[in-house]
């Protein structure tokens, strides 16, 4: 694989500088790819997926939320998110409670267990993301947003589908 690479990037002047380019942008996003997979795969093995984990670490900074800001917080669907809440209940991470001030309202909160795997659990992945996110610089931020707006728009993906 190294020579075919090697073969590839040989190039002389502006056109092997761009092949270079193009290259190393690919490799650090297949390297960003694999460690994703790599840290979705190795919390599945421990019994609990990332969007568990990021809701817990959710829940576990800003107290208890309903299933709608959950919901906008991991960018899922109504559906999806009350599906995510129902398999964390059942595994006793979380509870549901009724709001005293409107019984139409219904917050998410931890138990005792979901508050010890969130504090037990290695941080990596998208939680990693979210948490280092919230210190950048605005102007980095703003690079990295028009960075992967170019990849989504280059990839032809539209982001409504996922």
């Amino acid at each position: 694989m190294e020579e075919s690479i090697a073969l590839v990037t040989e190039g002389s002047g502006m056109i092997g500088e761009l092949q270079n380019s193009t290259l190393d942008v690919i490799q650090k996003f297949i390297v960003l790819y694999r460690y994703i997979r790599h840290y979705a795969r190795k919390t599945h093995c421990q019994g609990i997926r990332g969007r568990e984990i990021s809701t817990l670490r959710y829940l576990k900074d800003t107290g208890p939320r309903t299933i709608g800001q959950v919901t906008e917080y991991l960018f899922l669907s109504a559906s999806s998110a009350s599906e995510l809440v129902s398999r964390m209940e059942e595994a006793g991470y979380v509870m549901r409670r009724r709001s005293t001030e409107d019984s139409r309202v219904v917050f998410v909160e931890l138990t005792e267990k979901g508050k010890q795997l969130a504090e037990d659990t290695p941080l990596g992945g998208i939680p990693l993301l979210r948490e280092r996110m919230k210190v950048l610089p605005p102007d980095q931020l703003a690079l990295i947003d028009e960075a992967l707006s170019s990849l989504i728009e280059i990839m032809e993906i539209n982001p409504n589908e996922f």
